[in-house]
């Protein structure tokens, strides 16, 4: 009877809701029902090695011993079979499980009956279950058959639970990805880089060149000047943009997590690891991952990076298991990582991995025509989060911002126009605001006006004998005039070119006199 009922509890947990832990102490438990064992075990097998992963009578380090086949030969004999193996009383063979019974009796030196069951899902051996006791008949008794049997039941029990923590582990990550992507999402600035320098058209055309093949890509700059953007940029044209895009600044990253961060760990890695953690790399999968900051990185960080940069190889801190991953990485850094390499700060092996194809971002300085752009779209994106009808940044202004050095490149710019949007939007009426220069001299510590001998020394387009006022409404006509040239009329293609939605460009336009009136359906 105590027979029936244990291959009756054992079905029955096939069913139910348990954790792996549970299901596998629950099915030991119940085999002690008709099987009287003093210790056993049910192990995984993995690549000749034998993991115990539940056990009952056996010593709390028996559950963190790792079994190599090699070094055991009962165990091995037990994988090799395809049935149950009642090892004879008088064998020689040493058991793996000799003084590790939590029985108190010191004269017990050797078990004298050791009964092992190969596990085998569609004949492939996922693990063992061996069962020891200090009487040599213990086990005599049993039917073959039964036995059989129940191998059979932990077998799919066993599959069971690797399916549901398989399940478990996916909505981990697709839990943790969906987190991950909509932080992406609100940080999120698009992915079109604003701008009609002759700097900024070559920086498309290198996107366009390097977006469709896997290289490893590194993108140097300074603070600002919109490294993430391009990494954004490369990623939506590359063969994985229906993949996730994810991003970790390395600066933030204490350097005691930097590894559990990328690779993830497992549970009783280190202190305070509760659980396990799936990192960044396993995370981006077939996606892209933007590194910021490189040059943070710890050299022992980054020796581990360089592995999985060269073999696709990633293992959790705490685990031996290597997994395999495929991930398209994009790196960022403000630094000069020739000198840090010439100084032992940064691995020159890991240094000419990442400089596949560097990608040099220009500061704002260097391309001073791009700022009525910029600015204009800076306005328009500060005046929909606040809700106005219409913003504009006057000329006036545009003429200060273009004498402003911009240590700070587009963040900087982005940050002083929208809090000029926002105090022009206090000043003005509702729903409507200007930026002109007084909102935005203090943030940039210049005055409003600008002085007549300064100007003649910096712009020679004042021999002309027009305001800078002129000059600024001539230049941004001369672009839009030259886009519109460049695509014989084509407003749409146009707005592309100048990295402006189409609807501000059409104002713009209007405002400077191009065209009388914005025309529905207009290409």
């Amino acid at each position: 009877m105590k027979r029936l009922d244990t291959l009756s509890i054992i079905a029955q947990d096939l069913t139910a809701v348990f954790g792996a832990e549970d299901r596998y102490q629950r099915l030991l438990e119940a085999l002690r029902l008709a099987i009287p064992f003093d210790s056993a075990a049910l192990l995984r097998h993995q690549k000749g090695v034998l993991t115990p992963i539940a056990s009952m009578g056996l010593k709390p380090k028996a559950i963190s011993t790792r079994f190599r086949l090699s070094e055991h030969p009962r165990l091995d004999i037990i994988c090799g079979s395809s049935e149950p193996t009642l090892f004879s009383s008088d064998s020689t063979l040493p058991d793996p499980f000799d003084g590790l019974l939590e029985i108190d009796l010191e004269s017990i030196h050797h078990i004298h009956a050791c009964l092992g069951c190969p596990l085998l899902i569609r004949d492939q051996l996922v693990g063992v279950l061996v069962f020891d006791a200090i009487d040599p008949l213990a086990f005599s008794h049993l039917p073959k058959q039964y036995i059989q049997v129940i191998a059979s039941l932990a077998s799919a029990q066993m599959q069971t639970v690797e399916l549901l923590s398989t399940l478990e582990q996916e909505a981990e990550r697709q839990g943790l990805l969906a987190n991950d992507l909509m932080q992406d999402i609100q940080q999120q600035r698009g992915y079109e880089i604003l701008g009609a320098s002759s700097q900024i058209k070559r920086l498309r055309q290198e996107i366009e060149l390097v977006a469709t093949s896997d290289f490893t890509i590194l993108i140097l700059g300074e603070t600002g000047v919109g490294k993430e953007l391009v990494a954004r940029s490369i990623h939506n044209r590359s063969r994985r943009r229906d993949k996730p895009l994810l991003y970790l600044n390395c600066a933030a990253l204490p350097t005691s997590l930097a590894e559990s961060e990328l690779f993830g760990h497992v549970k009783g890695a280190f202190t305070g690891a509760i659980a396990d953690r799936i990192g960044k790399f396993e995370l981006a999968n077939e996606g892209t991952l933007f590194l910021d900051e490189i040059g943070e990185l710890s050299l022992e960080i980054q020796a581990k990076l360089l592995r999985t940069i060269q073999e696709g190889e990633i293992q959790r801190v705490g685990s031996e298991k290597i997994q395999h991953v495929d991930v398209r990485l994009i790196t960022a850094t403000n630094r000069d990582l020739e000198k840090e390499v010439a100084t032992g700060k940064f691995r020159a092996d890991l240094y000419h991995r990442l400089n596949v194809y560097p990608i040099i971002v220009p500061p704002l300085r260097e391309r001073l025509e791009d700022i009525p752009l910029l600015a204009e779209y800076f306005a328009q994106k500060a005046g929909a989060k606040l809700r106005l009808r219409q913003v504009r940044v006057s000329n006036e202004a545009v003429a200060l911002l273009l004498r402003y050095k911009w240590p700070g490149n587009v963040r900087e710019l982005d940050n002083v126009i929208s809090r000029a949007v926002l105090k022009a939007s206090a000043k003005q009426l509702v729903g409507e605001a200007v930026v002109t220069p007084d909102v935005v001299s203090g943030d940039l510590n210049m005055p409003t006006s600008i002085p007549q001998n300064s100007f003649e020394r910096d712009s020679p387009q004042k021999q002309s004998g027009r305001s800078f006022r002129a000059e600024v409404k001539a230049f941004e006509i001369r672009l839009i005039q030259q886009a519109l040239e460049n695509h014989q009329g084509n407003w749409a293609a146009a707005a592309r070119e100048l990295g402006m939605n189409r609807s501000n460009l059409h104002n713009l336009a209007t405002r400077l006199g191009i065209r009388r009136k914005k025309i529905a359906g207009d290409e």
